[in-house]
């Protein structure tokens, strides 16, 4: 079956609000193509809270990694800001704001950051999994 073979795309994005919906749209082509469009509208949103957060509070350049292997999709943002993100409060559906991280521990099976430095760039890396079941 296609899906155990494992996976990975790399989506270089620009600094520009724009750049969720593509990496939304993007995730959605990859997953579809791979037979696991049970997992698009879950990932989707965790893909774009994770795009959101790199691209609103830096200035510079992000990128998206989606990944599959052992039944596990990890999905991933990097920036250039190497401080740490904002450890996530509660999750508020009605919150108007600083609800991302909070959204992704409540929908994500797992999450955590590390540091990650890219192209040269000092930076993080925040990531989240999603199993198949």
């Amino acid at each position: 079956m296609p899906e155990n073979d494992p996976w990975e795309y790399t989506l270089y994005i620009p600094n520009d609000p724009r750049a969720v919906t593509v990496a939304r749209r993007t995730l959605r082509l990859v997953l579809t193509m791979h037979g696991l469009i049970r997992l698009v509208d879950t990932a989707e949103l965790l893909a774009a809270e994770l795009v959101s957060n790199a691209v609103r509070h830096t200035k510079g350049p992000a990128a998206l990694r989606v990944r599959w292997a052992a039944g596990v999709l990890r999905i991933g943002a990097w920036d250039a800001d190497p401080q740490p993100p904002e450890p996530p409060g509660e999750f508020d559906p009605l919150g108007e704001g600083g609800r991302g991280l909070a959204l992704v521990k409540a929908c994500a099976d797992l999450w955590g950051w590390q540091p990650l430095a890219r192209c040269g760039n000092r930076g993080k890396f925040v990531w989240c999994e999603l199993g198949a079941a």
